[in-house]
């Protein structure tokens, strides 16, 4: 069996966490990992980790080091090292990174590109 490299995350860990009751609309941009529960529409840039809660809406094109993602993204999806998507996860768009790991249950509507990635 293959060995699961999907990690959990400690929120209060976390320096940046859109709320479940959050709407944002704009370009977000972080330097450290960040946690989204809410809705956000337009772009999301991080230079470390961002993920995706259960139950959040994002409209964006995604662009990270790690992308985990338990909710929605319509958008592009472009992570330098991985992507991770747990049961119940929806990608509507494109996704590309070198390190795909889709659960039972997650789902990519879109093309997938795992060659050379600069996130």
């Amino acid at each position: 069996m293959a060995e699961l490299r999907v990690r959990t995350i400690d929120e209060s860990e976390l320096d940046t966490v859109l709320g479940a009751d959050m709407a944002f609309d704009g370009e977000l941009e972080v330097e450290t990992p960040v946690l989204v529960k809410g809705q956000l529409e337009g772009t999301i840039r991080s230079s470390s980790d961002v993920y995706i809660a259960e139950g959040a809406d994002i409209r964006a094109d995604l662009y990270a080091e790690r992308a985990s993602i338990r909710g929605l993204v319509r958008g592009n999806v472009v992570a330098a090292v991985r992507v991770e998507l747990f049961p119940g996860a929806r990608i509507h768009g494109n996704v590309a990174t070198p390190d795909l790991i889709v659960q039972s249950g997650g789902r990519i509507t879109g093309h997938c590109d795992m060659g050379g990635i600069d996130a």
